[in-house]
């Protein structure tokens, strides 16, 4: 399994609401943050988003944007309008004028994530993923996107699975769509699986979580210099190569625990400790509390 298989794996997401967003003539809304990983795809006309201080951002038909946590945001009709508070509803939305057809139309809502890696692993994931009609459209997700708004067009036995089961696809789609790779993306997994010479060693470590990887290790898989291998996956995900195994180690270890159907000799052995106490003592370490604690809090 490949490395961002892993994290898809253990994060589980499902889409858990999908709703129409339409709007006609001159409207703004504002929406505190929440923590649920939120998703657009602009269907029809443009709507500009603003987050906090930050200059609006024109999203068009045909766009898809992805927020592993949502913070506050403004969504208005022309940028810099004054926008009225209004709180996410699990049901479709109108803003502006009730009567006509609307000039901007959109498929929102947000994903669910298993909640026992969700922190660790939406902190590997840049802070947000644009992807522009003019630089998806030729591509699988722009079929994707295609296939989503032809769906929302039709009242067939099915749509909402069908609708469900594709959004979930595309998550995955915009996840390893690489002209990520083109743009300055913060530090994170994605940023690391863009660099060849880092993603090597990412590989090596999701292939065997098990072995007693070293820098100089990972280095050499990488075919850097140690000092300089360090010093580049710090810069791309934000933390030393032995932390992330570590972490990645742990994200195992609570999938596990939380699942309830192996005993804690087994879990050490599959993510390279010597014995259960070792893990114990190392899980203790790293979180406060011990394994099997974390486990009755799961269940």
């Amino acid at each position: 399994m490949d490395l961002l298989s892993d994290v898809i794996a253990l994060l589980r997401p499902s889409a858990a609401v999908s709703k129409p967003i339409s709007g006609k003539g001159r409207w703004a809304v504002h929406c505190e943050a929440h923590d649920e990983p939120g998703f657009a795809i602009v269907l029809s006309g443009e709507a500009w988003l603003t987050f906090d201080a930050q200059e609006p951002l024109r999203l068009a038909e045909g766009d898809f944007l992805l927020l592993p946590t949502t913070p506050a945001f403004s969504l208005a009709s022309k940028p810099h309008i004054s926008g009225t508070r209004v709180t996410p509803r699990d049901e479709a939305v109108r803003h502006g004028d009730a009567i006509g057809t609307p000039d901007f139309m959109a498929l929102g809502g947000s994903f669910a994530f298993e909640r026992v890696n969700a922190p660790l692993l939406l902190s590997l994931l840049p802070e947000r993923i644009h992807i522009p009609a003019s630089e998806g459209r030729a591509t699988r997700l722009g079929r994707f996107i295609d296939l989503l708004a032809e769906e929302c067009a039709t009242d067939y036995p099915g749509k909402e699975l069908i609708i469900q089961r594709m959004l979930e696809a595309l998550l995955v789609e915009a996840l390893r769509w690489r002209s990520l790779g083109k743009e300055a993306v913060p530090a994170s997994l994605l940023s690391g699986m863009q660099d060849p010479a880092i993603a090597r060693a990412l590989q090596a470590i999701h292939a065997d979580v098990r072995a007693s990887w070293t820098v100089a290790e990972l280095a050499s898989i990488a075919g850097m210099s140690r000092s300089a291998f360090s010093a580049r996956f710090g810069e791309l995900l934000g933390c030393a190569p032995i932390e992330y195994l570590v972490r990645w180690r742990m994200a195992i270890a609570k999938e596990a625990l939380a699942r309830g159907n192996k005993k804690l000799d087994r879990i050490a052995q599959e993510i390279g400790y010597e014995s259960a106490s070792a893990f114990s003592t190392a899980f203790r370490k790293r979180l406060g509390y011990p394994p099997g604690k974390f486990a009755r809090a799961a269940a």
